[in-house]
């Protein structure tokens, strides 16, 4: 259910990725207005607007109290979580796409590069450090979900039409085929040993058996998305798709999945952050709206239904 909306006053362009932290503030990447967005939740309000070019990823390490944000350029930027001033930047040289945090490691995984230099990084988010640790693709990589119980990391490769699976005991990598297209979007259910991976040619939400690779479902989705979250508590899907809705599915067992609500949102309304249960113990659902002709760039804010 939509339940209100945060002004992005000022922003123009493709808005990519959101960040959390444990202080109430959501972090947005306005990659096509060179800005991350901060945005104090309790108050409803941006608050700042920290200049980065070409933002895509980022994500907060609370252990360090940082927050790293991705760049276009090549670019990891690390900035103190209290008062968000640059602590420094790591050169990636192409691309720093997806960024994912290991709490238990104290880690950062960094997507970066094309071609040949593709390949999924890992900083020491401590010490601020690239550690030797690096798991090459020969591709760009899109979105990746580490497990949390288990070794793998699994990376969307839409210029292969393949998910790969990085075993990161063993360094090796598994490649599973996809004869769909387009394949950005990743989600996890690890508990039931499914990925979930949204395709654009044609829109699909395909489900795979992470315990054997095999595609397992195939559902229509909305078109256009660059995002999906894995609801864990009600074993729900939720696609925002630039099309101009929300698609939710229900998982019903392991290997059967309903669409169950298309839920409206705008046109361009591709990414999002779904966080769990926040401090005020409601679910919420955040979708990111570009600046159009007739309305400034917005955050949308849905509240989880049971």
């Amino acid at each position: 259910m939509l339940t209100g909306a945060i002004p992005l006053a000022g922003v123009q362009g493709r808005i990519d990725h959101f960040g959390v932290d444990t202080k109430g503030r959501l972090f947005v990447s306005a990659l096509g207005n060179n800005t991350e967005e901060v945005l104090d939740l309790s108050a409803g309000r941006a608050v700042r607007s920290l200049s980065v070019p070409r933002p895509q990823g980022v994500v907060y390490a609370p252990a360090s109290n940082e927050l790293f944000v991705g760049s276009d350029e090549g670019k990891l930027y690390i900035y103190n979580g209290d008062s968000l001033e640059l602590i420094t930047a790591l050169d990636f040289g192409d691309d720093v796409d997806n960024l994912r945090y290991d709490a238990d490691k104290k880690q950062v995984y960094v997507a970066y590069g094309d071609e040949e230099a593709g390949a999924i990084a890992v900083v020491d988010a401590v010490a601020n450090k690239r550690l030797d640790a690096e798991y090459k693709l020969g591709v760009h990589p899109e979105s990746f979900r580490l497990e949390v119980s288990g070794p793998n990391i699994y990376v969307n490769l839409p210029d292969l039409k393949q998910v790969a699976v990085i075993n990161r005991s063993t360094h090796k990598v598994t490649r599973w085929p996809l004869t769909l297209e387009s394949n950005f979007p990743m989600a996890l259910n690890e508990a039931d040993h499914r990925l979930f991976v949204v395709t654009h040619a044609p829109a699909r939400l395909v489900v795979f058996d992470t315990s054997t690779g095999h595609q397992v479902a195939a559902l229509p989705c909305v078109q256009n998305s660059d995002d999906v979250f894995f609801d864990s508590a009600r074993k729900r899907i939720y696609v925002p798709g630039g099309e101009g809705s929300i698609d939710v599915f229900q998982q019903q067992d392991a290997d059967h999945f309903a669409h169950i609500a298309s839920i409206p949102s705008a046109v361009g309304a591709r990414t999002g952050g779904y966080f769990g249960k926040g401090k005020k113990g409601f679910e919420v659902l955040y979708v990111a709206v570009p600046a159009r002709a007739d309305h400034g760039a917005e955050v949308l804010i849905y509240t989880v239904q049971d």
